[in-house]
């Protein structure tokens, strides 16, 4: 009864939720489109000829606003999950903790890249706590993955949850990027303890 009770008060948020009918509207596959939209407008990061990562991209709305503001440069989107083609986007189904994707990434850019995206979350297992801990871990694995392939002036852009392992994540990026900013998109739902870490240029390249 009570996850019946969860389910249809997720359904009636949902029909309710802007960013929902806006992705339709538009043709994202995502509401998430959306705060990578909002994220660009305030830090003007995705350019028209750059080089690009997508980690964790299914099901493909942050490659969909990427592919529309990159017409000239190079994306690359990697999940475990399969995702529909999306025009100007390379997809490789992996899993990016793999020891070669490093090769892979290489393999296709050819060299150091501009932005590295990461909207992954953990699965969930009905703790907060440990489902805010492991999400940070896959923002903290993903920041040491675009410590390797980022240009040095290159761009980082996280989800994480607010939790215990908020300062670890805090305290990494101030270590290895100049700017450093902790941001909360208007369009992320209120009640959501999601929130981005913004990092640009390496301190030690």
């Amino acid at each position: 009864m009570k996850k019946n009770k969860i389910s249809k008060n997720w359904l009636k948020k949902q029909k309710r939720d802007p960013f929902v009918k806006g992705s339709k509207i538009q043709g994202y596959r995502s509401r998430s489109a959306f705060k990578l939209i909002e994220m660009n407008k305030k830090f003007k990061f995705l350019k028209k000829n750059i080089s690009l990562l997508d980690l964790g991209s299914a099901p493909g709305g942050w490659s969909q606003v990427a592919s529309k503001e990159i017409p000239f440069g190079k994306i690359l989107s990697l999940d475990i999950k399969n995702i529909e083609e999306i025009k100007n986007v390379k997809f490789i189904k992996c899993d990016f903790l793999e020891n070669n994707v490093y090769e892979k990434i290489m393999l296709y850019f050819n060299n150091k890249i501009d932005v590295v995206l990461s909207d992954m979350a953990a699965n969930t297992t009905g703790s907060k706590l440990i489902d805010s801990y492991k999400t940070g871990e896959l923002c903290l694995n993903a920041m040491n993955l675009s410590r390797k392939i980022l240009k040095k002036e290159g761009v980082f852009l996280s989800k994480f949850f607010m939790g215990s392992i908020f300062k670890e994540i805090n305290e990494e990026a101030k270590k290895n990027f100049k700017k450093v900013i902790v941001y909360k998109p208007l369009s992320s739902r209120k009640e959501s303890k999601e929130i981005y870490i913004y990092c640009k240029e390496l301190i030690n390249v």
